[in-house]
């Protein structure tokens, strides 16, 4: 403004006038910058992706426009867990069986509330004495590498281990995760037909398994490269698997995320609500079995690889493998069921992109529901009018409400 055309007396009020107005405003600034601050300033943390191998930083608001005098309360809020593993928009119903189990109550505790407490060797012990097993790491969400695979004691009659959807386990890139083996005596013998007990029950749930690598690990035949089970029974709930990897060649060995093997009373295998995600092996870039059923549900597969060559037999100079990018399944009468769920741009170099399924005696049933298969080439073979699908069972697979492209 250009006052000089004022009185002097009248310049001089019009600038007292003027200071105690700014005053006035600069005050109102700072209160309305204070306020903002409290319960609302604060930024809403981005959920963490899936395979999040890192602890999230704790949240702090951002910083309110205030003058020298006036200091703004910052309230901090805990870090908002991640979105839920699998398909949010499958449908498929799920059994009683196949939910989460109870762990309001557990038998034990890994942590005693910080990152720092939740140790490779405290998982280790704690799955070996076996129970309902939960984490209590703190708020944010944590990676635990592990140095040592945490392995069953085949004495536990039910092992539950739930992370409450904040813990990844980690193999460092270096080993398998997770083993349960009732047929290996070096975790106990309990009956006289390892092959076909009912226990340990075992369930994870909640959970990332993140960077495992079985390489190299060849007891009954191998393969998976986050978690090995044979014997007893086994189902995975609301959990992701993310990078995992097994072995780069062999004709029948698999399951970068989940190799089974041996299900007691040939129950399946349930696999609910979870994610399996860059998972690399000769076979089964995700899943891999012989002989086991598998029931899966409202889960995701993508961006998963089966990388042998040769097949299975193997081609004559070829060291076999290549089949299953998502799922490979082998064995005599077992089925698969795959309903709400979406199987997308996966790779076999050589049958079944998304599905390698053989029943060898044929009178084994593959069934698709509700789900959505896109993108899964299949670089050798595949079965007419089933793309990314390789089947040798009962007829042809049973496909329903999905869509197949």
């Amino acid at each position: 403004m250009n006052e000089g055309w004022l009185p002097a007396r009248s310049r001089g009020a019009l600038i007292s006038a003027l200071t105690v107005a700014l005053a006035v405003l600069v005050v109102v600034a700072g209160c309305s910058s204070t306020t903002a601050g409290v319960g609302t300033g604060a930024s809403t943390p981005t959920p963490a992706p899936s395979g999040t191998t890192t602890s999230a930083p704790a949240t702090t608001a951002s910083t309110p426009t205030t003058t020298k005098t006036t200091k703004a309360t910052v309230s901090k809020t805990s870090p908002a867990k991640p979105a839920p593993a699998g398909n949010p928009a499958g449908r498929a119903a799920v059994p009683a069986e196949a939910r989460a189990e109870d762990t309001s109550k557990p038998t034990r505790v890994i942590g005693t509330g910080t990152a720092a407490s939740c140790t490779s060797a405290a998982v280790v012990s704690a799955v070996a004495a076996g129970g309902v097993i939960t984490f209590d790491c703190g708020p944010a969400p944590v990676t635990i590498t592990l140095t040592a695979t945490a392995k069953v004691r085949n004495k536990s009659a039910k092992v539950v281990l739930d992370g409450g959807g904040l813990v990844t386990l980690s193999g460092g890139g270096k080993r398998r995760i997770f083993y349960m083996n009732t047929c290996d005596p070096a975790q106990g013998y309990t009956t006289s037909h390892c092959q076909d007990q009912d226990q340990p029950r075992l369930t994870l749930q909640n959970l990332t398994f993140a960077d495992g690598n079985s390489t190299g690990e060849h007891t009954e035949g191998g393969g998976g490269g986050a978690v090995f089970v044979r014997g007893g029974r086994v189902k995975v709930v609301n959990s992701r698997f993310v990078r995992n990897r097994c072995d780069r060649t062999g004709p029948d060995l698999g399951g970068a995320a989940l190799r089974v093997l041996s299900q007691s009373g040939g129950r399946p295998v349930y696999v609910v609500g979870s994610t399996f995600d860059r998972g690399v092996c000769a076979n089964g870039g995700a899943l891999s079995s012989i002989g086991v059923s598998w029931v899966v549900l409202n889960s995701v597969f993508s961006d998963n690889s089966a990388v042998g060559t040769g097949a299975n037999p193997a081609r004559a100079s070829t060291p076999g493998g290549g089949s299953g990018g998502a799922i490979y399944t082998d064995g005599n009468q077992y089925t698969v069921r795959v309903a709400g769920t979406i199987i997308e741009d996966n790779h076999a170099n050589e049958g079944g992109g998304a599905i390698f399924y053989v029943s060898n005696d044929r009178s084994g049933t593959l069934r698709i529901e509700g789900s959505t298969l896109r993108r899964n080439p299949s670089a050798g073979f595949e079965t007419q009018g089933f793309r990314g699908i390789f089947f040798l069972g009962a007829g042809h697979p049973v496909v329903s409400g999905s869509t197949i492209r």
